[in-house]
C-alpha cells in the first residue's frame, strides 16, 4: 500500500521487452535501501524489484497486462518516474490510501498557470460509462492519483478533472515534464470504490 507522497522522480535508464514484458531499469538516490522482492509504484504502478544491480540502478518487471492499462511502455530511457516505495505501518498517511493498481490512463487536455499553481485537466474518455457506477469517477474535493501523485479534485465531470500542483510538487515529480497530449495513470479512491459496490447492493 502506498499513500501518493511521491519520494522522488527517478531516471530510467534501460527499458527493454523480453517475451513481451518490460524489464525497466531506474536510478534513484535510494537504490541501495532495496531489496529483492520490494514493492516500489512507479507512475502509481506497484512493481517488485528483481534485480540491484550494482550501479546506483535497480530493474522491475512489467507485464503485458500490466503495459496496457498504464502508460508505462511509453517509458524511454532518460524519462522521469515517480517513485514511491510501500508505506511503513507506523507512519503517517499523508496523502490517501493508494494501492498502486491503476485503473486507466488519462490525456492531459489543458495546462494553465493560476495563483502561481499549474492546472493540470485530464480527460479519462475512454472509461466504460458503467463504470462510474463501480466508483471509477471522481468527485470534487476528492482524492485521486496521477501518475503516483495524490491530489485533491477539482472541476470534476463525469470524464475530466483537473488538479492544482504547487511548485514543490511540480519541481519534485514528473509533473515538470507532462505536456498536452501526454497520458498519466489513474487510480481512483478506492474508498468510493467499495461505497459504490456497497449501494449497489442494497
Amino acid at each position: 500500500m502506498f499513500s501518493g507522497i511521491v519520494e522522488e522522480a527517478g531516471r530510467v535508464v534501460r527499458a527493454v521487452y523480453e517475451d513481451g514484458n518490460l524489464q525497466l531499469t531506474v536510478a534513484c538516490s535510494f537504490t541501495d535501501e532495496l531489496s529483492i522482492d520490494q514493492s516500489v509504484a512507479h507512475n502509481g504502478v506497484c512493481l517488485t524489484v528483481v534485480s540491484i544491480n550494482g550501479d546506483g540502478t535497480y530493474t522491475v518487471t512489467a507485464i503485458q497486462e500490466t503495459l496496457s492499462r498504464t502508460n508505462l511502455g511509453g517509458l524511454k530511457p532518460g524519462m522521469s518516474v515517480n517513485l514511491e516505495r510501500s508505506m511503513k505501518m507506523d507512519g503517517r498517511l499523508d496523502g490517501h490510501i493508494v494501492q498502486g493498481h491503476v485503473d486507466t490512463v488519462a490525456v492531459c487536455e489543458d495546462i494553465q498557470q493560476v495563483d502561481g499553481s499549474t492546472y493540470f485537466k485530464f480527460v479519462y474518455s475512454n472509461v466504460d460509462p458503467r463504470m462510474a457506477a463501480k466508483g471509477y469517477v471522481t468527485v470534487e474535493k476528492g482524492s485521486v492519483t496521477v501518475n503516483g501523485v495524490s491530489l485533491t479534485v477539482c472541476d470534476s465531470t463525469d470524464n475530466s478533472f483537473r488538479v492544482a500542483i504547487i511548485p514543490y510538487t511540480f519541481e519534485h515529480t514528473n509533473f515538470r515534464d507532462i505536456a498536452v497530449g501526454d497520458k498519466v495513470n489513474l487510480e481512483f479512491d478506492i474508498i468510493g470504490k467499495y461505497l459504490a459496490r456497497l449501494m449497489g447492493n442494497l
